[in-house]
């Protein structure tokens, strides 16, 4: 007897990617650049600087957070060659936990996760253009504008098709990497130099927060396994983009970070929040601050551009196999876009704009959880607004995160007969140590959101029913066409 459709873990044969693979080696190293490389490296090295205790081990923090990046690729690489689906996680998770797993996971990054660093990326850049083009600074009016541009723009590119979308990723992450290149030149060629004497004692709680703030600057890079199944000759292609993606940025990031040690001195670059606009403030005057704040919301847009095309492919997978979802399953087969998945995760950036980013939206939300006799948010708190979205949404992601490397050997010990075209080296010490990284960050952020961490948990709580739901709906049809 055939087991019904709602009951059977999805085929590897990719229903929720009907089109021919587009995307070559530098299309997707592109995406994990222009994903990764967004505001962090110039927000975070302030409190990296903070927790160590000189230029040397900040380097090496830096370094750490690279190569650590680069063990948990090996897993990825493996996952995604092994199981080339589109949608990356959500496939991987379903594989080795269950439906229910994969759904709650592409539920979570449509509710909240994905489409809220969307919706916090397009606030960076909307922030970093009103002081661009001098509008009065906090101007809600006019960043919202900003930021809901962004959003609409890039997703329309996007539906356009992935030819288009991969064209503009790659302009992007161009731009951004000879900008970043460009700081470090600034720094060589700048008459002014700092001091590489420290105090010698961190003013923060040590180097195992530094390296926090350091892996939230590589986030990121895993979302390229979202479009395995578009990468042509994945399987040699996807594993060295993986690596280049995560070599380059690196590689940027280490440049960058020693270039604000020469120009500003490491007691100068601990002491700034924006080091990068000091540094080319140093270096060409006032308008190093505006060329700062053109290169940060080129990264923004980036971010921006990358996590649009890639998320859509978790929710076109979810609509895929999961009934009440079947609408986001629709592909426009002309241009190769998955739009409905596109528009829906759009309109729910676009509401988290408008939620997170006025004082009203802020308000609904707080009066929605009270009616629930939950607790109101704490906006003022870490750093406010987006700040606040992300660090309540971090526990989730890490989570998921940490699950996706406990998959890979759940899928060794189930699928032993499985051709991997690319396998771990040295396993199981690789994916030991993944999985190891992600509970670290899991505790730690955790600790750090505290109660904020139900922003993430009730999606998820909602995730529950919806999933019942859905599987209660899938019996039903099913059993109407039996009839």
């Amino acid at each position: 007897m055939t087991r019904p459709p709602y009951s059977r873990e999805p085929a590897d044969s990719d229903r929720a990617q009907p089109i021919t693979p587009t995307l070559g080696l530098w299309d997707a190293a592109s995406i994990i650049v222009g994903i990764v490389v967004g505001t962090a490296i110039f927000k975070t090295p302030r409190m990296v600087f903070l927790n160590v205790t000189g230029p040397w081990q900040a380097l090496g923090v830096w370094l750490m957070g690279g190569l650590l990046s680069l063990i948990g690729s090996l897993c990825y690489a493996e996952l995604a060659t092994t199981y080339p689906r589109s949608g990356g996680d959500y496939h991987y998770l379903t594989k080795a936990f269950g439906r229910w797993m994969g759904f709650l996971f592409g539920w979570a990054q449509l509710a909240v996760i994905l489409t809220g660093s969307i919706a916090s990326m397009a606030y960076a850049f909307a922030d970093y253009g009103v002081q661009l083009w001098g509008a009065e600074a906090g101007e809600v009016t006019a960043t919202l504008w900003l930021a809901a541009g962004s959003i609409v723009g890039l997703s329309v590119v996007n539906l356009l098709g992935v030819v288009v979308g991969k064209s503009v990723q790659n302009v992007l992450s161009a731009v951004k990497i000879l900008g970043l290149v460009g700081i470090f030149m600034a720094a060589v060629l700048c008459s002014s130099r700092g001091s590489f004497e420290s105090a010698g004692s961190p003013e923060g709680p040590g180097l195992g927060l530094a390296l926090v703030f350091v892996l939230y600057a590589y986030g990121g890079w895993n979302d390229a396994a979202f479009v395995a199944a578009e990468v042509r000759g994945r399987q040699r292609n996807l594993p060295l983009a993986l690596f280049l993606g995560i070599g380059l940025i690196t590689v940027i990031y280490l440049l960058v970070i020693l270039a604000y040690m020469v120009v500003l001195g490491f007691d100068g670059a601990r002491a700034s929040e924006t080091p990068a606009a000091d540094l080319m403030q140093r270096v060409v005057g006032d308008w190093g601050r505006s060329i700062i704040s053109g290169l940060v919301m080129v990264s923004a847009l980036g971010a921006i551009n990358g996590l649009i095309l890639t998320g859509s492919r978790i929710y076109a997978s979810l609509g895929a196999d999961h009934v009440i979802f079947a609408r986001l399953a629709s592909w426009d087969q002309r241009r190769g876009a998955p739009a409905a998945a596109l528009i829906a995760q759009g309109v729910i950036a676009l509401l988290l704009v408008l939620a997170v980013g006025t004082a009203v939206g802020r308000q609904v939300i707080d009066a929605t959880l009270q009616a629930i006799r939950l607790p109101a948010l704490p906006w003022e708190e870490y750093y406010g607004g987006f700040e606040t979205l992300v660090a309540g949404t971090a526990p989730v992601f890490w989570g998921f995160f940490l699950l996706t490397g406990i998959a890979l050997f759940v899928l060794r010990q189930r699928d032993p007969h499985r051709h991997r075209p690319f396998t771990v080296p040295l396993f199981p010490l690789p994916p030991i140590i993944f999985c190891g990284m992600c509970l670290y960050m899991l505790h730690a952020s955790l600790t750090y959101a505290k109660g904020l961490a139900i922003i993430g948990l009730l999606p998820l709580a909602v995730g529950v029913p919806l999933y019942a739901l859905s599987q209660w709906r899938g019996r039903a049809q099913h059993a109407s066409r039996v009839e």
